[in-house]
């Protein structure tokens, strides 16, 4: 068995190195000193288990996204060291609602009416239907997570199974808010099911109750049962589609449970919470203290460990707060959805890399070796007035409602915005909101104050905004859509700093800076930018116009506005702007010269065939090979950077 195990280790390898034949290769470390946080792309379904039968447990994580696909492994070095990783390797394809179950102490893994047979060996290949999930998923309009757990319910010796299945149908998703900022629209569903084995046959028993309710949380409630406050029997631990665990005390018996009403877990700092939402809560002794711990997949990727002390705290068991994993360096990864920006942001000479991300921070990468491929420090959230920078949603910051919450996706660009010889950053978010970070510090040592807004001189009147939008900017503010990238730039060549963005519609738009009584401000923007052989296109760059007009780079409304990530750069070195754009790697927009005020530009498609996008990507500019060329940085949904370098 080992030698098979080998061979599924040796073949994963294989996988990760024939990335490098292709156009974009992911940029690694290059630091042996790093110890970043465990991660693998968007999404983390963590399956705690002893893959390589050693003795102790490591960590499979299945990550479902696009482009790090797969199921990973990542063993344990040090069994005095539960923290830390080693690299990942690829040993199978990733899939969404994969779940570990143990029984008899032996791991069963099982997803979706599947059980995965003889899994050390086959991982995925050898799956068996235990029962028909249609059956039971057909009782719900629209779902997005189901999620299949053994467990020996009644203590009769046989498996039953508990299923934990979402409704979103209550909800909805888009745009459904109204003056007041109010979500009118319902709750998310988050139900769990019992599926009694009798006779060697499962038996849909209903939804699990707790008291005289069905248990019902926010979301993909990704159940385990288990004996949490070790008193004999099995409570439920349920997680969400936001960042809590939700505890449901067995107040039965081993042999009959019954659950007490929920509550979310937490200790003397208050709630437990992720640093993201779509957690994946998975129960194992992870640390082999007798107790049973958390193992819990983030949306960007990231694993935490929260651990049970074997004490209690208002009448739960008590828990530590969640400590994220690490591993050794392999890739450079920041969050999801990641957002670079090159520029050297401490004045040392090489280009470092300020990034967004969905979580809504800001971070800085150092590059620590001017080298080609340069080596790379962990990256560090900036912050702002001393607190770290993360913009989030809140309750309705978000056109898609309060399941995102917790999200932010900042993009951005850095320049001396006011004039003052130190760099700045300017940035959108999910508020589509144009802000600025004023850096107070000195050169090599920069200081952020708070943000604060873009200032544009409107006319009198009524202020730009998204049509969809419930709230209303204040006074001078630049508001755009969602998730697009503000480029600040001289355009005109007068030595202001200009901003070209996606306005209120869709339109990329320039926003001309000028000075009044010794204050920089912005004039409203105006639609330069036109599309030759067609004008209007979708946030993936189908053409949705053919005809010549004003390049709107996303006419779609809602929740599918904006998200568009772009830069200047003279792309074909004949002297003028080209844009490049997200795509499924990246577009080329070519500049095809400028008449009577209208800069013309003709779309010329995707550079090359490798798919980097699930939701977007997002390109920036990079000559570290110094040759003048200019090659090109992207970042992808899985948080990872991939470069594609010019020859």
């Amino acid at each position: 068995m080992k030698k098979q195990i080998l061979f599924i280790i040796f073949f994963g390898i294989f996988n990760s190195i024939t990335l490098k034949a292709q156009d974009f290769y992911r940029i690694k470390y290059n630091n042996a000193n790093a110890s970043p946080d465990l991660g693998v792309g968007l999404w983390a379904w963590p399956l705690p288990l002893d893959f390589d039968l050693d003795g102790d447990i490591d960590l499979l994580v299945s990550c479902p996204d696009t482009p790090y696909n797969g199921l990973y492994f990542f063993e344990k070095p040090n069994r005095s060291n539960n923290l830390l990783m080693k690299k990942p390797i690829r040993i199978g394809s990733g899939i969404k609602n994969l779940q570990v179950s143990f029984i008899n102490s032996q791991p069963r893994i099982i997803a979706r009416g599947l059980e995965y047979k003889n899994f050390n060996v086959s991982v995925l290949n050898d799956s068996v239907r235990v029962f028909k999930k249609d059956s039971l998923e057909n009782l719900h309009n629209k779902i997005r997570f189901s999620q299949w757990k053994y467990v020996d319910y009644e203590n009769d010796g046989d498996i039953d199974i508990i299923v934990g299945i979402d409704e979103w149908g209550d909800y909805g998703w888009d745009n459904a808010f109204n003056k007041e900022g109010q979500w009118f629209n319902g709750l998310l569903h988050g139900y769990v099911y019992l599926l009694e084995k009798i006779n060697g046959e499962y038996h849909f028993k209903g939804k699990i109750m707790a008291g005289d309710t069905p248990i019902d949380v926010y979301g993909a409630p990704s159940p385990n049962m288990n004996d949490f406050d070790g008193d004999g029997d099995l409570d439920l631990i349920l997680g969400e589609f936001l960042d809590r665990l939700n505890y449901y005390e067995n107040i039965g018996s081993r042999e009959n449970p019954k659950f007490s009403m929920g509550k979310f877990l937490e200790n003397e700092s208050g709630i437990i919470k992720m640093d993201l939402e779509m957690i994946i809560p998975s129960a194992i002794d992870w640390d082999g203290d007798g107790d049973i711990d958390l193992i819990v997949g983030d949306e960007d990727g990231r694993v935490a460990l929260i651990e049970n002390t074997g004490k209690s705290f208002k009448d739960m068991p008590l828990f530590n707060s969640p400590i994220y994993l690490k591993q050794e360096p392999d890739n450079l990864k920041y969050g999801a959805l990641v957002t670079p920006y090159s520029v050297d942001w401490d004045d040392d000479g090489d280009q470092d890399l300020i990034c967004g991300n969905t979580a809504g921070n800001i971070g800085f990468i150092e590059n620590i070796n001017e080298t080609n491929p340069p080596s790379w420090a962990e990256p560090i959230n900036l912050k702002a007035g001393g607190r770290e920078i993360r913009i989030m949603a809140g309750y309705n910051g978000s056109i898609q409602g309060p399941a995102e919450k917790k999200w932010g996706y900042t993009a951005l660009s850095v320049a001396d915005w006011d004039g003052d010889g130190l760099k700045d950053i300017i940035v959108n978010s999910i508020w589509g909101k144009i802000e600025w970070f004023k850096n107070t510090g000195k050169p090599g040592k920069p200081e952020l104050e708070e943000s604060k807004p873009v200032k544009v001189d409107w006319p009198d009147g009524e202020i730009p905004k998204p049509e969809w939008n419930w709230w209303n900017p204040k006074p001078n503010e630049l508001v755009t859509q969602w998730r697009t990238t503000p480029n600040a730039i001289d355009w005109n060549k007068d030595g202001l700093l200009d901003l070209v963005v996606l306005d209120h519609e869709g339109y990329l738009s320039y926003f001309e800076r000028f000075k009044r009584k010794g204050s920089l401000i912005l004039k409203p923007g105006k639609r330069i930018f036109f599309g030759k052989g067609g004008s209007q296109f979708d946030s993936k760059n189908n053409l949705l116009d053919k005809e010549d007009g004003p390049l709107r780079l996303n006419s779609l409304k809602y929740g599918k506005s904006g998200r568009r990530k772009w830069c200047f750069v003279d792309w074909d070195n004949d002297g003028d702007l080209d844009i490049i754009i997200n795509s499924k790697n990246f577009a080329l927009f070519e500049n095809k010269g400028e008449k009577e005020g209208k800069v013309w530009m003709q779309f010329k498609g995707d550079i090359g065939e490798q798919v980097l996008a699930g939701h977007t990507t997002s390109p920036a500019i990079v000559d570290w090979n110094k040759d003048g060329k200019k090659d090109v940085l992207i970042g992808a949904e899985d948080g990872f950077l991939y470069y594609f370098e010019r020859n």
